[in-house]
């Protein structure tokens, strides 16, 4: 019998499946303190929270029995990950439970922006009769961009076309042939920018994603173009859109997540005539409260009982052996993935893994999880993306994940490749680990370089003539910004070839515009590696 602990409110429809198993009890006590769920917690088997219930490495030291920790929601911010990884608990989470909550918000949200209704409502329970201030517009015809063609975005885009919409779809993973069994047109952020007549965003918030649309975009956008947001505070820049609503640029917006939650007081979006705000409310319906708790109970249910599972955001367990072999390359398997990601164009299509050497008798699927990992979480964040989740993602996008394995060395004791292969373009990246030097990129393309996988870099490719080095140094220098190493890479004299700058700080967007500008140079990019 496997005892399960549920310290936060959930319905006993969301825990139905536990309460129903023979070899389960639970027992419902919420509103524990620390102190007194560290005294039960020894005795249970799980522990099942929302949001309320911390569970700090204190209460998991306590939990000598734990074998699994439910989060009945997306996040798992209030569980120490670290702690679980360390213990060997397994913590879960309910991806899938908000997808058809928020997009009915953002459909709702599209609405009251097309046809005024908040305003209007205002207006008419204020006691004034007011037509024909508050004429609306048509869904049927229009043009949807949507930025980010997730589980959310997909759903959205199926919505739409049953409105008339003619649907335009952008995502790094988003291929023509996923494209077409979906019914939307593959675009860039450019085309929806250009041609959308509404335009919803449905992407985690990253480095890449952050601002996507901001003043540069919004000088491009189509003239009256409505804007919603229930994804991520911070896509948009408030700022920016408030400029272009002003001006005329931008017909309206309608937002349910902020930059800053809750937003200050004087925040512009709050008192504006053009905007719709609502506090958060994408994943707030009782369906969505029931279904991210039914979700995790059938995972822990899974788990208690030994079968397989999903939705694990935290490292699984891993043979003592195998993991002592492996766990040195984890760093630069991940690594390796961000880097090919980085210098990749293109929705990514297929990632071949290659692992040469005495890497090729162990068994790699962990490794390879990591190198993953680090493809997807450059386009998806490192909040979304872990090593457990990372194939399943994968598999969401019919991203296909090849790994082979071969006896020879390449002159190195172990050698890891990755070859990442995208709708416009194929791209290489190999790397082993020097004794006492720590990672290192040891090619790239089919050139040989030795570059250490850290902090920022500039991948220049180029043609091999004298003075491109001293115009590059130069102009990076006169930018402030100071070349820390520098690796060059050729085959044959006066032909293609590249160099690798680590510099001490980012490369602003304008800059790499100059550096690309300059004769014999063919392209430039901006690379970041933790």
């Amino acid at each position: 019998m496997f005892k399960v602990l549920v310290s936060d409110p959930i319905s006993d429809l969301g825990i139905s499946l536990l309460a129903e198993a023979s070899d389960i009890a639970i027992d419902k006590k919420t509103g524990l303190s620390e102190d007194e769920l560290a005294d039960i917690i020894g005795e249970y088997d799980a522990l099942l929270v929302r949001s309320q219930t911390r569970v700090t490495d204190r209460i998991m030291t306590a939990g000598k029995q734990l074998k699994v920790i439910g989060r009945a929601g997306v996040g798992v911010d209030n569980i120490d990950l670290d702690s679980a990884t360390k213990r060997g608990i397994i913590v879960i989470n309910a991806p899938d439970g908000n997808t058809i909550t928020t997009c009915e918000h953002t459909f709702a949200m599209m609405m009251a922006l097309a046809r005024h209704i908040p305003q209007a409502y205002m207006k008419t329970v204020g006691g004034v009769w007011d037509r024909k201030s508050f004429v609306g517009v048509e869904l049927r015809n229009k043009v949807l961009g949507v930025l980010g063609m997730g589980r959310i975005g997909s759903e959205v885009a199926a919505r739409a076309k049953a409105f008339g919409m003619t649907v335009y779809g952008y995502d790094p993973f988003l291929t023509e042939e996923r494209a077409e069994k979906l019914g939307v047109r593959l675009a860039s952020v450019d085309d929806i920018i250009r041609d959308a007549d509404f335009i919803t965003v449905h992407t985690p918030l990253t480095p890449e994603t952050r601002h996507m649309i901001g003043r540069e975009q919004f000088s491009r956008i189509k003239q009256g173009v409505r804007i919603v947001n229930c994804a991520r505070g911070g896509i948009i820049d408030e700022e920016a859109l408030v400029e272009a609503i002003d001006s005329g640029r931008v017909a309206g917006a309608a937002f349910d997540v902020f930059e800053e939650e809750p937003p200050a007081a004087d925040h512009p979006f709050l008192t504006h005539p053009k905007i719709i705000v609502t506090p958060h409310l994408g994943a707030s319906t009782v369906e969505a409260q029931e279904n991210v708790a039914i979700d995790v109970s059938e995972q822990l249910l899974h788990i208690l009982r030994g079968e397989a599972f999903k939705n694990a955001v935290n490292m699984p367990p891993v043979a003592a052996d195998v993991l002592s072999k492996l766990e040195p390359y984890f760093a630069l398997g991940k690594t390796l993935g961000s880097f090919a990601a980085q210098i990749a164009e293109g929705p990514v299509k297929e990632i071949a893994v290659t692992y040469s050497g005495d890497l090729a008798n162990v068994d790699t699927q962990p490794l390879t999880r990591y190198v993953v990992e680090g493809v997807l979480s450059h386009h998806l964040g490192s909040d979304h993306v872990n090593v457990v989740n990372a194939m399943h993602l994968a598999k969401s996008r019919e991203v296909k994940i090849v790994e082979t394995k071969t006896q020879s060395t390449k002159g190195f004791t172990n050698h890891v490749s990755i070859t990442l292969r995208t709708d416009k373009e194929e791209r290489y990246a190999a790397g082993t680990l020097l004794n006492g030097f720590g990672p290192r990129i040891t090619q790239v393309d089919k050139f040989p370089v030795d570059v250490e996988p850290h902090g920022h870099l500039l991948l220049i490719s180029h043609h091999d003539k004298p003075g491109i080095i001293g115009r590059i140094g130069t102009l990076l220098g006169n930018n402030d910004v100071n070349i820390a190493t520098m690796q060059v890479g050729r085959k044959v004299v006066g032909g293609a070839a590249i160099m690798v700058l680590g510099v001490d700080k980012g490369v602003p967007k304008d800059l790499l515009r100059d550096i690309i500008a300059l004769p014999d140079l063919n392209n430039a990019k901006v690379i970041h590696l933790n």
